[in-house]
């Protein structure tokens, strides 16, 4: 019983830490072109199959037209209809809200893919007490750097 039990939190830890590597990747990824790629590489390589991970495959995707040569059309439709159809099927889970409001914000607006930044806010706002505490601060994180985060929405984030 031990044993089965030591697999079963080795796989959690497992997993969770690979979520933190995707987070903090995602959270640099918009400074540099290089920490863009590194976020793609990183989005790459992990094998979950649960909607926050493929979230983030998703937003890799989008964020690969920022450095593609070619094909920034096709990245970005590909990539915002994955992240769609992964919240219409998810549509209470705050990270993938998170992940698609931090790159409605941060797609140019010629590319017409910010339908969701109101919604999206209102979401993150009305139900972040209800999320784990690395969530919490990682939502945390997000709004103090945020365009679409007032002032004083973000002194409510507590």
């Amino acid at each position: 019983m031990k044993l089965i039990l030591s697999f079963v939190a080795a796989f959690i830890f497992f997993f969770q830490s690979d979520l933190e590597t995707l987070r903090n990747s995602y959270a640099k990824a918009n400074e540099s072109n290089t920490n863009t790629e590194k976020f793609i590489e990183t989005a790459d390589k992990q094998s979950g199959s649960d909607p926050v991970t493929l979230g983030y495959k998703a937003a890799a995707k989008i964020m690969e037209a920022k450095i593609a040569k070619g094909n920034r059309k096709a990245l970005v439709k590909t990539g915002a209809t994955s992240l769609e159809g992964i919240i219409k099927n998810n549509p209470n889970t705050a990270e993938l809200r998170l992940i698609r409001l931090s790159v409605q914000e941060n797609i140019p607006k010629i590319v017409g893919y910010r339908g969701s930044l109101k919604d999206d806010k209102a979401f993150l706002l009305n139900n972040y007490s209800k999320q784990n505490s690395a969530l919490k601060n990682y939502i945390k994180r997000f709004a103090m750097q945020s365009k679409t985060i007032t002032e004083a929405e973000r002194a409510t984030l507590k």
